[in-house]
């Protein structure tokens, strides 16, 4: 692989900055790259024979203070800004190539507009090809970038004015960079590594290579990585940045994985490699999305556009949530729904086009979330707080929005402080219930008000169902599970939760704790009826008897008769009678046939048989041949 680093003791590498060129075409960024670095960006036989950079081309630069770049080289060229825009993503330092013989350009102004909304804070402008102006050109060009950056995240950047091809203001660059970067943050390691690829291709005695920008965490020699959309499942069999072979990537830095266990056609760029479970796809978004300020028109609701977030494209319809149009250089909230999922957390900056350009861009609020309705205060007020209220108010937030919510599935809150321990203080708290007397990942939470109001239903609808069935012993579980649209791994722990607090009496058929079955003085009339019907034939009771169903289900539960099964039904009286003469002639004779139980009670082959099957089903008897011994028998 042939794809860099700084390394520490133990082949481990170490901090590296990642340094993303902009610009409009034809305006030097890959000369003057190669002055830089000494590297041909350029990889493709196309672009060499073109002039242009038309997918993303890589160098390393490493800076007096020692610190070390990788430059990602993007292309310019308006039909190549999806490619730029896969580059964008991740880098530290935006250097912003303006040529002093050709001045800002509309693709300068999209660059730019791209570096603003993807958060990148640091750049550095270089103004090119000031071998082929006089200096009052060079001057003015200058002038010029200062007002173009100074209403956007690099604003105040240091501006060089450089030629590649004379070599003039290069070594005045390379410090500039150096000095900007000494201000630049530390790479998060939130230990959940992600690296989305930008390449993926395959390379002859290594196999299957995807490069990238690692984000988020590290990536170690020999473990085993998810590979989303799609969970595909793949192993790391070499680490490498520009060439080198290393044990272990650090974040933030270019990083070449040489995977096993899978083939280049199953990869695509956009894809992200991870560790298993803890990444997810999704198909929509809620973000705080800004319209780049020269739009000649608002950005409409419902239009069709093209996300771009990290190194993925997809297809979008965007939802206006607060209002019904974005003026040019105004912010709202708005929902995201795709076509084809991507992987990404919360805070990941993004940008949208459409067929004539960038339209805006923002950041990432929530995940997968529900729809909305438009123009509804609390949902922007709980937007508001998953994007800049506390740990402790985001964690309610998303679980107020998703109850009730797996504690392994709440999104990373970068607090230093684990979901369970939060979920633990938050629960002794009173604000959270959780539905188990040890919070672990497992573990099913409610907020308070959550839990009253689904306890609430569950009474009302057990309240309901035994004003409309007094004879029944309760509703089937799953029943109330799909009235309250609970499947059974989230309504199984909540009756346990609700059990223990003596809110139900729980089993097959729940109930509320004060309810027992009772027939009203006209169903108790029936069924005394009933009972005696039966007992008129008591060993061949009439099997078409009218009865309400529900209330020989009472009776059956309550013992007063058994049910044999097609259609026969004994009275308890007969039935006791029959099973201990039964037993009665077994334990004297060992055995007894089934002509023999017709025989003994003077009934017909249908009842006898009933009666059998019945003591069989209770364990009272076992069928041994063509006849029947008690069950503990062993003859």
């Amino acid at each position: 692989m042939r794809v860099g680093l700084h390394r520490r003791a133990g082949g481990t590498i170490d901090i590296m900055y990642v340094v993303g060129t902009a610009g409009h075409v034809d305006h030097g960024k890959s000369t003057l790259v190669h002055a830089l670095t000494g590297v041909d960006p350029d990889r493709w036989q196309e672009e060499k024979g073109r002039g242009l950079t038309i997918d993303l081309g890589f160098a390393e630069l490493t800076l007096p203070s020692g610190r070390t770049v990788s430059i990602v080289d993007v292309p310019g060229h308006e039909r190549f800004i999806k490619n730029m825009l896969a580059g964008a993503g991740g880098i530290d330092l935006a250097l912003l190539v303006i040529s002093a013989d050709g001045g800002v350009m509309p693709q300068t102004r999209e660059h730019l507009a791209i570096i603003d909304l993807m958060g990148v804070r640091h750049g550095v402008v270089a103004i090119t090809r000031t071998d082929t102006v006089d200096d009052d050109v060079v001057a003015l060009a200058c002038a010029e970038a200062v007002e173009l950056i100074a209403e956007t995240s690099v604003a105040g950047s240091p501006i060089v004015a450089c030629s590649a091809l004379t070599g003039a203001g290069i070594d005045a660059l390379v410090a500039a960079i150096d000095a900007v970067l000494a201000s630049a943050p530390r790479k998060r390691d939130v230990g959940k590594p992600r690296l989305p690829i930008d390449r993926a291709f395959t390379m002859t005695g290594f196999g299957t290579v995807v490069t990238g920008t690692l984000i988020n965490g590290s990536f170690r020699n020999g473990q085993a990585v998810e590979i989303l959309p799609g969970r595909l499942r793949a192993r790391i069999r070499g680490v490498q940045n520009h060439g080198r072979q290393v044990e272990e990537a650090l974040p933030g830095t270019r990083t070449a994985l040489n995977l096993a266990g899978i083939a280049t056609d199953q990869l695509a760029r956009g894809m992200v490699v991870t560790l298993e479970s803890q990444c997810v796809e999704s198909l929509t978004l809620d973000v705080l999305l800004r319209a780049v300020p020269y739009l000649p028109n608002p950005i409409r609701h419902n239009l069709n556009v093209s996300l771009h977030i990290g190194a993925a494209e997809a297809p979008a319809r965007l939802v206006l949530l607060d209002c019904d149009a974005i003026e040019p250089g105004e912010s709202a909230w708005a929902q995201l729904r795709l076509a084809t999922p991507v992987v990404v957390v919360a805070q990941d900056h993004f940008v949208i086009r459409d067929a004539n350009g960038t339209l805006g861009g923002g950041h990432v609020v929530q995940l997968n979330p529900p729809r909305h309705r438009r123009h509804h205060p609390p949902t922007i007020a709980t937007l508001e707080t998953l994007d800049l209220g506390s740990p402790e108010e985001r964690l309610l937030a998303f679980i107020e929005q998703h109850q009730p919510v797996v504690v392994g599935t709440l999104p990373g809150l970068e607090t230093g402080i684990s979901a369970v321990d939060l979920v633990a203080r938050l629960s002794s708290e009173g604000l959270l219930v959780a539905l188990s007397p040890q919070v672990a990942d497992a573990t099913l939470l409610y907020t308070a008000d959550g839990y009253t109001s689904v306890r609430a239903r569950l009474e009302d609808l057990l309240t309901k169902f035994h004003a409309g069935t007094p004879l029944r012993q309760g509703m089937p579980r799953g029943e109330l599970g799909q009235r309250l649209g609970l499947t059974p791994k989230q309504l199984d722990p909540l009756l346990a939760h609700l059990t223990s607090e003596g809110a139900i009496k729980d089993g097959d058929h729940l109930a509320l704790p004060d309810f027992t079955p009772s027939p009203t003085p006209a169903q108790s009339g029936a069924a005394e009826t009933y009972l005696m019907q039966l007992s008129a034939a008591p060993y061949a009771p009439p099997t078409g008897l009218h009865i309400d169903p529900d209330l020989l289900a009472y009776l059956i539960a309550t013992g007063a008769v058994v049910d044999a099964g097609d259609g026969v039904v004994f009275s308890a009286d007969a039935y006791a009678a029959m099973t201990g003469r039964v037993t009665d002639h077994i334990t004297s004779n060992g055995a007894l046939t089934l002509a023999q139980v017709r025989d003994m009670f003077g009934t017909t082959r249908k009842y006898a048989q009933a009666l059998l099957e019945t003591m069989d089903r209770q364990h009272l008897t076992r069928r041994v041949g063509d006849e029947r011994v008690l069950y503990q028998s062993r003859t």
